[in-house]
């Protein structure tokens, strides 16, 4: 049963710091007008800065439910906004995962602790979470060697229709976030995840280190 508990809550963990990485990054103002500046987006869209942001803003609004489709017409044809709806509901879905996975995440913690294992409960946590370093280095590769063909890949996966093929010509969504815009998100998103997991894996670390007896000696890092 413990054992079942620290899985979970490696899983749990993982997702939860996915998720933040996920929600910090695309609602950082400073991350759109670096990439407004460096793809040249006010000569694309032929808007100003102060017009992207104002429309970035409300981007941000609908994406955390706090407006509906009508935020997004006044700038925004037919198709866009149904694939913003889209991702808006991806968006909620990220929302309940994250609050499910902290609270459970909180739960088991808070339930190893009470019984007295926070050695086995640090143990768990700092060399389970190793797993996102393999996975971030694979992902990372991927990304590295052809971003366009995964992106697509994502979006095959998470969207059930074409409503995300837009037309750089005429669309002022795709004019304003390229594929490059996307590139620069997802390493910085791939950073952030990073940091969240070392942070908890140190905390993991001085938790097994709290739990551990005067005479004994710290532990091998794969020993079971």
């Amino acid at each position: 049963m413990k054992r079942i508990l620290l899985i979970l809550l490696v899983i749990s963990l993982s997702l939860v710091s996915l998720l933040i990485a996920v929600e910090i990054n695309s609602f950082n103002k400073e991350h759109y007008i670096k990439n407004y500046k460096s793809y040249n987006q006010v000569e694309i869209t032929g808007k100003s800065l102060e017009e992207l942001m104002e429309i970035t803003d409300d981007l941000f609004l609908y994406l955390k439910g706090k407006a509906g489709d009508e935020i997004l017409e006044p700038n925004f044809n037919q198709r866009e906004v149904l694939h913003m709806r889209d991702v808006q509901v991806l968006f909620k879905i990220g929302y309940i995962l994250k609050y499910t996975t902290l609270i459970l995440s909180i739960a088991i913690i808070a339930y190893f602790i009470k019984i007295g294992e926070k050695k086995l409960l640090g143990k768990y946590i700092f060399r389970g979470l190793f797993i996102n370093w393999a996975l971030l280095a694979l992902l990372g590769i991927l990304i590295y060697s052809d971003f366009n063909k995964y992106f697509t890949y994502f979006h095959y996966i998470f969207f059930t229709n074409d409503l995300w093929l837009l037309n750089p010509e005429t669309d002022l969504l795709i004019q304003m976030l390229p594929e490059e815009f996307f590139y620069s998100m997802a390493t910085s998103i791939g950073v952030s995840f990073f940091t969240i997991v070392a942070i908890i894996q140190g905390i993991g670390y001085l938790l097994s280190r709290k739990g551990r007896g005067k005479g004994e000696k710290s532990f091998k890092l794969f020993k079971a």
